[in-house]
């Protein structure tokens, strides 16, 4: 969708533009052609002749957030096991994402990196407006070794593993092959299993996955591509180190994180996404398989203890839900569960926005409302800082804009 090119102000709202600064109170935002022209108190702005403003009513006017681990072809509920999502046709998985995707960014999510599931195709659908959604960098597969997070076969299952969210692979030589598949598909990033998961069916999240000459391998072969990064599924301590060593630019979940991986991270500058929507999330005793609930639970109090540890200690982190997995539209609660484990809500706040650009490598484009930058731009009701919960629940988020243009309107405000 084109973005207009009548200027507007948003003004009479509680500015905070994700860059750490004091929120500025009657402060603006002046938008034209998609892009931030100015940010600051509305007194200060020059508004050129013929601007539309838009009173906000002294609600919060905030940079769109951006959430870096979703997977918008998994449904977000119990309804499927991860078995029949594997095995669905993926022209379902895509007609099914559409309406998960407008949701998204109905919640506040003008920015998503889909970390399997994805293609390049429903990138391209949000770009040319053919869907509407969050902006959309995508994985298209998560690489797994066999036997890893990626590989749903049973124990006694000998069949080649048919499974459109993940592409196994072992040793150095497959794995040179496979990143070069997905990055041939697309892919604006690359995922990769370093260790089990909870719903893989043979392994445990503190086996390891890919090895470190593995990774190392990937890693090497994405930033050869334009300065790719790769993103690893790292639960159990092992398999966290290995990633980092290896190179990679995040380390998702990190729930068995220690402070020699907390070291290491900080030395390397390392994020960390550490989900805690889908750790939060409760499984369906009467619809999960025992083992998965079983290593659910478990894994759910391993991150509850060691999480609060990184961010105490400093590490990077970038907002990540697991959405999908966790419920699609519920994305802001993250900041909320972040703020539980110790940030603080501006903290929270910029690892949505400013410290989620930079691990995407898009500082330059989004996550701060500053000239130049898009105009995605979200304004909630109240103020965030006082009550970070508040930006979970999507009714709270009033007005979402993307490259300038409305995407939802519930106060009408722009009427």
């Amino acid at each position: 969708m084109p973005a207009p090119s009548t200027s507007v102000l948003l003004h009479n709202g509680l500015l905070i533009d994700g860059t750490g600064g004091e929120p500025v109170r009657d402060g603006a935002v002046l938008v034209q052609d998609g892009l931030v022209r100015w940010a600051g108190p509305t007194g200060e702005c020059s508004v050129p002749a013929g601007t539309r403003r838009i009173d906000v009513r002294g609600d919060a006017i905030l940079p769109g957030f951006i959430d870096c681990h979703v997977h918008m072809a998994a449904p977000g509920t119990s309804a499927l096991s991860h078995a029949e999502l594997a095995t669905m046709p993926h022209t379902l998985l895509t007609f099914l994402s559409g309406p998960r995707m407008k949701q998204t960014l109905e919640a506040g999510v003008t920015t998503a990196r889909d970390l399997g599931g994805a293609d390049a195709g429903h990138r391209r659908a949000v770009e040319s407006g053919l869907l509407v959604g969050p902006r959309l960098l995508v994985a298209v597969s998560m690489l797994s070794p066999t036997g890893g997070h990626g590989d749903f076969r049973a124990g006694n299952d000998r069949r080649p593993s048919a499974n459109g969210m993940a592409r196994l692979a072992d040793g150095i030589a497959e794995c040179r092959n496979a990143v070069r598949e997905v990055l041939r598909q697309g892919a604006d990033c690359v995922k990769i299993a370093a260790t089990g998961g909870v719903w893989s069916p043979t392994d445990q999240p503190d086996d390891d996955g890919f090895l470190e000459d593995e990774i190392r391998t990937i890693t090497q072969i994405a930033a050869g591509h334009r300065g790719k990064k790769v993103a690893a599924h790292a639960q159990g301590r092992d398999g966290i180190l290995n990633a980092v060593r290896g190179g990679v630019a995040s380390i998702e979940h990190g729930y068995e994180i220690d402070d020699e991986a907390i070291d290491l991270m900080l030395a390397q500058g390392t994020f960390l996404v550490p989900t805690l929507s889908t750790a939060n999330t409760d499984p369906d005793p009467a619809k999960a398989a025992p083992w998965a609930y079983a290593k659910k639970k478990h894994w759910q109090e391993v991150a509850r203890r060691h999480i609060p540890r990184a961010i105490e200690r400093g590490v990077r982190v970038a907002m990540g839900t697991d959405c999908g997995i966790a419920e699609h539209g519920t994305n802001l609660r993250e900041l909320g569960y972040l703020v539980e484990c110790g940030m603080t809500p501006m903290g929270a706040v910029l690892a949505g926005t400013s410290e989620a650009a930079e691990l995407l490598g898009r500082a330059g484009e989004i996550g701060t409302l500053e000239p130049g930058k898009r105009a995605d731009i979200v304004i909630a009701r109240g103020n965030p800082l006082e009550d970070i919960g508040s930006l979970g629940d999507p009714a709270n988020v009033l007005l979402v804009m993307k490259d300038g243009v409305t995407y939802k309107d519930t106060d009408t405000l722009t009427a």
